[in-house]
């Protein structure tokens, strides 16, 4: 028998998530039977997707959704052997039995000088995210001029690097100084605090005052508005998310800038990385190549201690990480 901690969503969340809506459970798990395997988390995830999904998919009293890096402790799946580590889907659990449906097994070469926390992270779903948005969705091409909010968090700053290995031009959005200075390490040609500029339309143009080819959307809102108005023709974006708005009580509604995208002949287009899922074990390896090669930087904003899940969770939502956020068991 193991001891298993486990985090609820006690209640479902009325605007900014709090400390209430979540209770920690303990319950014991028995030794797998034949075909399951005992797992143990090693990294935690906690990513902007949990918060509008929540609302769609989960009930009161569910384990909170989310990845992590586990290590298989005990098997009875001869697919998974005691010590391999696997990527799993089981939510906000220190332990977790599983007959490993849900289970994607590390990259076989998965080299020991690589963190394994980036398998949620850059080399894993947020990097994928970027990969399929940046390659498939916006079709980004040498000498364009891309655009990414959300630029210093897990997804836009692997955005913005693979646009630079594209031979873009890029533009980044972030809410701090300091995330503004790190978006410049990473290569990007222009950055801005959108908090403290005097007027975000004019920080649009001054980045670029040629406009922009493809708009990697992980934002929402005002900045939507803008941002639009600053698209070549035929310009394209990839809507990622819309982390601005999901807090808001009730869906927006119009009025919609239907005009400017007709006369621009935009392409608007939403995505998930799931939907290119036969193409994971390929895109993994384009990333990790890249990062290997040093073209690929990650930075991640560490959380040490299960019992902190909820406190990680709430800061990326209030934007307190450069990079991913990972917590460690």
């Amino acid at each position: 028998m193991v001891q298993a901690k486990s985090w609820i969503l006690a209640k479902h969340f009325d605007g900014f998530p709090k400390d209430s809506d979540f209770k920690l459970k303990v319950e014991e798990l028995p030794a797998p039977k034949n075909g399951e395997v005992l797992l143990e988390a090693v990294f935690l995830s906690v990513d902007p997707y949990m918060r509008p999904f929540s609302k769609l998919y989960m009930k009161e009293g569910d384990v909170m959704i989310g990845t992590q890096v586990a290590k298989v402790i005990q098997s009875q799946n001869s697919a998974f052997p005691v010590g391999s580590h696997v990527v799993s889907s089981c939510g906000w659990r220190t332990h977790a039995l599983s007959d490993g449906k849900d289970l994607t097994l590390l990259m076989a070469d998965w080299p020991k000088d690589v963190p394994m926390s980036l398998a949620v992270g850059a080399i894993g779903m947020p990097g994928l995210t970027a990969l399929y948005g940046v390659e498939a969705v916006l079709q980004a091409k040498k000498g364009e001029t891309l655009l990414v909010n959300a630029a210093a968090g897990a997804v836009g700053t692997v955005v913005g690097q693979i646009a630079k290995i594209k031979g873009c031009k890029v533009v980044g959005s972030a809410g701090s100084d300091a995330k503004v200075a790190y978006l410049k390490e990473l290569g990007f040609d222009e950055a801005f605090n959108y908090k403290t500029v005097s007027s975000l339309e004019e920080a649009l143009k001054k980045a670029a005052p040629e406009g922009y080819d493809c708009f990697f959307e992980n934002v929402g809102g005002q900045f939507s508005t803008f941002a639009l108005q600053q698209m070549k023709e035929f310009g394209r974006i990839a809507v990622c998310g819309g982390i601005s708005t999901y807090h808001d009580a009730a869906y927006q509604t119009g009025p919609y800038p239907l005009t400017t995208i007709n006369w621009k002949q935009v392409k608007i287009e939403g995505f998930m990385q799931s939907r290119w899922q036969s193409d994971h074990p390929q895109g993994l390896k384009k990333l990790m190549g890249w990062y290997k090669e040093g073209k690929l930087k990650c930075r991640e904003h560490v959380t040490k201690g299960f019992e902190n899940m909820p406190a990680a969770f709430m800061g990326m939502l209030q934007g307190e990480n450069i990079g991913k956020a990972v917590i460690t068991v």
